[in-house]
């Protein structure tokens, strides 16, 4: 009975008016980010974080928007997947398996129309997961002292991105980069200056609304100088969108497989979305009577892993929101803006901000229901923003994202500093490092050193304090696992080949 006079209370929030505005402006930018190839949801999201405060949003219209955008950006994907065989973002990889040999069929505007439904069902789905576990979890959460949010924290920065790191020496690296950048500033114990070179601008220590639009949306457009100098080109031609019953029916099955996978995937700190669109399609794959057809169109094959990425994205939601700890790179964006908008994340935040939390959920399923309405009916719209110039994309990013930082800090020296990011952005992408442990870093340094801080004065000094309870050693085997499985499973994880039939 709470939770349904809590959602109640969400849907008094999510129904007015002004909220429900920013829902369908969210979704609509976020189909668009996520249509177009390489920005994703993580850019997207970076980039319309200072927007929403120079436009004043209040803390639960900030957050429906940009999860708006999050869930919108998942849907979008698959639309560059399907039609140019390149996907909008990493979790939309798998589509392109059998999307694109649908599309050279002639049968792209089905795969398009499977490929929105599996979608919402993988994100609707996910949502009222959301709705039932994040509670549960967050009283969970109340046993946790200091030795077991260390150990949480750690186990962030070990499996965060390792199953999409190539290297986990790089990972690593980039993990202590973050840290190193978290500790500028003035040490809140001692009030002594860290790193800051007798600059005064960084006693304050270092923004990371500057940092996460320098290392996702800055860099992003130095890479697409470099990779993309060619405007887009649709590369089939979609001639008209119809319902494919038949189609849905014998991918419903593989839909809520996937949305399984993909929603465990997402909880699990790290895995992300790659992951449960990866581990849907092998499943499905696995489960098939004609695995032969996976690879050449098949329908189910389109299904699995876009219900099993947009899962994800929800199930990602449920640490970040009861823990603090993002369960992917856009969720990290997403606890930039909590934590800026004087909002913690954990198990406080159901009893102190219900209404963040339950307007959130109840916004996120009228979104997904906004998104249905707008990727069968309007997908024509979408596919038209495959052929938008580079010329005219390049500078309008760029535009938002300096515009949006000015904005909010009214510092140009913010803004060479985010410049600085994009440039470090642009470098670790060079030499394949991810961007995403910097942030995490970045996001969780205090408070991790904090929480050490905390350890080490209750147990006198003493280090073994960090191992003294089920919990904490739990999450300490964990992290270990997490940080050397990928050494192991890397080539189980890798893309499947495609077939010779996408090549020409």
């Amino acid at each position: 009975m709470d939770i349904l006079s809590n959602l109640a209370m969400g849907f008094g929030v999510a129904l007015s008016p002004w909220t429900l505005m920013l829902a369908v402006i969210g979704c609509f930018i976020g189909t668009i980010v996520g249509a177009l190839p390489g920005l994703g949801p993580s850019n997207g999201v970076a980039l319309l974080i200072p927007i929403s405060f120079s436009m004043g949003l209040d803390a639960i219209s900030a957050l429906v928007l940009l999860t708006s955008v999050y869930y919108g950006a998942m849907y979008g994907g698959r639309i560059s997947s399907i039609l140019l065989n390149i996907p909008g973002d990493e979790p939309a990889m798998m589509t392109t398996l059998d999307g694109y040999p649908m599309a050279r069929q002639g049968r792209a505007g089905d795969a398009l129309v499977v490929s929105g439904v599996a979608s919402f069902v993988g994100a609707f789905l996910a949502t009222i997961g959301l709705m039932l576990l994040a509670p549960m979890l967050s009283r969970v959460a109340y046993q946790f002292g200091p030795a077991e949010y260390f150990a949480l924290y750690l186990l962030a920065f070990c499996t965060l991105g390792g199953v999409g790191s190539n290297n986990q020496a790089k990972s690593a690296l980039a993990a202590l980069i973050g840290l190193g950048i978290a500790m500028i500033g003035l040490d809140k114990t001692t009030g002594m200056p860290r790193f800051t070179f007798g600059e005064l601008h960084l006693m304050d220590g270092i923004d990371f609304l500057v940092a996460i639009v320098g290392l996702f949306a800055v860099s992003e457009v130095f890479f697409f100088i470099e990779s993309h100098g060619k405007n887009s080109a649709i590369g089939v031609v979609l001639d008209k969108v119809r319902i494919p019953w038949n189609d849905l029916k014998r991918s419903t099955g593989a839909m809520l497989r996937g949305t399984g996978v993909g929603f465990v995937a997402g909880i699990l700190p790290g895995a992300g979305a790659s992951l449960g669109s990866f581990l849907a399609y092998i499943l499905e794959k696995g489960v098939a009577r004609n695995p032969q057809d996976f690879g050449k169109g098949e329908v189910r094959g389109v299904a699995a892993p876009e219900a099993g990425n947009n899962a994800a994205a929800g199930g990602a939601l449920i640490p970040m929101l009861t823990l603090g700890v993002p369960g992917s790179g856009t969720t990290a964006v997403l606890l930039a803006l909590l934590l800026t908008l004087n909002i913690t994340p954990g198990p406080l935040l159901f009893t102190e901000r219900p209404e963040v939390v339950w307007g959130l959920i109840a916004s996120l399923l009228i979104a997904n229901v906004v998104l249905l309405i707008m990727n069968v009916p309007m997908v024509k719209v979408f596919v038209k923003v495959l052929t938008v110039p580079s010329h005219i994309l390049l500078p309008g990013v760029t535009m938002v994202a300096f515009v949006g930082i000015y904005s909010l800090t009214g510092s140009s020296y913010d803004m060479q500093l985010m410049v600085a990011f994009g440039v470090l952005g642009y470098i670790c992408r060079k030499l394949d490092i991810p961007t995403v442990p910097i942030i995490l870093g970045i996001l969780l340094g205090n408070a991790m050193e904090d929480n050490l801080r905390r350890a080490m004065v209750l147990s006198d000094g003493d280090w073994t304090y960090l191992f003294s309870s089920g919990v904490s050693i739990g999450l300490w085997i964990a992290a270990i696992i997490g940080f050397m499985a990928p050494l192991f499973l890397r080539r189980f994880l890798k893309r499947p080949s495609l077939p010779e039939a996408n090549e020409d």
